[in-house]
């Protein structure tokens, strides 16, 4: 009996343990989800309940903007997708009887990496959540036979210029996190 009793508890302990880090994974998923904000390039649909004439899927323009009929030209960069919902919502609610508005991202165009010099497939590639120079160089198909693995640059959008050993990426002993725009140089 006392196995029995024992037994039980060791599952349910391994359980809740197995649980406790789905949990955590979901809640890292939703807190990317909830930090997404637009960039050129993405493709989003405003729909405007019961009035399909105003409803729109477009693709966010160079210049940051979305076009929208009644209202132009709406800034959509850089917003969450609540808060152009809401800024549309406050736009047409001279036009519109409370007006109901969401917004759907159909295609995440914007962000994007680039990794070029002494790898497999050096090129542009989409920036779809957070992302290190180690994933970013398995994306390009990791390092070239002659690379030099002691002296990888990486050139952030913002200018500053970060130089990184591969051992020490691959050994976690140096994270270096990438933003949109960033460029990793594998000479």
């Amino acid at each position: 009996m006392a196995k029995g009793v024992w037994f039980s508890m060791a599952a349910l302990a391994l359980s809740a343990t197995a649980c406790s880090h789905h949990a955590v994974r979901e809640d890292d998923q939703v807190q990317q989800m909830s930090e997404f904000r637009m960039s050129r390039e993405d493709v989003v649909e405003v729909s405007v309940w019961k009035e399909p004439e105003l409803s729109r899927t477009v693709p966010v323009r160079p210049d940051g903007k979305i076009t929208l009929p009644l209202l132009g030209d709406v800034q959509a960069e850089g917003l969450k997708p609540q808060e152009l919902e809401a800024n549309v919502g406050k736009a047409l609610a001279s036009y519109v009887r409370d007006p109901r508005v969401t917004v759907i991202i159909h295609d995440v165009n914007g962000a994007k990496v680039f990794v070029t010099g002494m790898v497999g497939h050096p090129g542009v590639f989409p920036l779809r959540s957070s992302m290190n120079v180690l994933q970013a160089l398995a994306m390009a198909g990791g390092l070239a036979e002659f690379a030099d693995r002691g002296d990888i640059k990486v050139l952030h959008a913002d200018g500053r210029r970060v130089a990184v050993a591969y051992d020490d990426l691959v050994d976690g002993k140096s994270k270096v996190s990438l933003g949109p725009g960033d460029t990793v140089v594998v000479p």
